[in-house]
């Protein structure tokens, strides 16, 4: 009686975690699907779209946050996937970044750890953690956004930018309107 209990109890942590293991597999697909700045802009090029820029820091607790629960929404992940090229751009990032013909560098002695100069420049120098820029097809800036977002509020900023309302009206009076 003993051995079939062991049995038992071995094939049931065994399923467990080969339940767990396929739930973690089937989640990867229902996720945002980041892009560095150059595969964005690359992939812009075969199929222009806006561009979401998640701008973050490795020691930023909010911007772990909304990975936790901000960027799980399966609305938001929609959103993203179906209208924006998602990027996650590390502020303090050492790499260099060429754009439009010009070479974006890490500056260390600027800010917490130092600074990116793309990131830099994408936050007219407010550097604040999370901070989000929204691109139209052209790199031209829609929007910034600094700040920890709950689902329901980038929803509507991705609202703003995808269905661009930005060409007619300002933010605060699509709020206004929204209302």
């Amino acid at each position: 009686m003993r051995i079939l209990t062991l049995l038992l109890l071995v094939f049931l942590g065994a399923s467990a975690f080969v339940m767990v293991d396929q739930k973690d597999q089937t989640s990867t697909t229902d996720q945002i699907q980041w892009m560095t700045w150059e595969e964005a802009t690359e992939a812009n090029k075969e199929n222009p779209k806006k561009i979401f820029v998640d701008v973050y820091t490795k020691w930023c607790g909010y911007c772990k946050k909304m990975d936790r629960t901000t960027f799980l929404d399966e609305s938001i992940i929609k959103e993203l996937g179906d209208n924006f090229y998602a990027v996650k751009l590390d502020a303090e990032q050492r790499e260099n970044i060429n754009f439009n013909g010009s070479d974006f560098k890490f500056v260390p002695n600027r800010g917490r750890n130092g600074v990116h100069q793309l990131a830099y420049a994408l936050l007219d120098g407010r550097m604040s953690f999370p901070s989000f820029v929204l691109l139209d097809e052209t790199f031209s800036r829609i929007m910034v956004s600094p700040g920890y977002k709950e689902a329901i509020q980038l929803r509507k900023e991705l609202e703003f930018a995808s269905k661009e309302v930005y060409k007619e009206k300002s933010w605060n009076e699509f709020l206004r309107d929204s209302e």
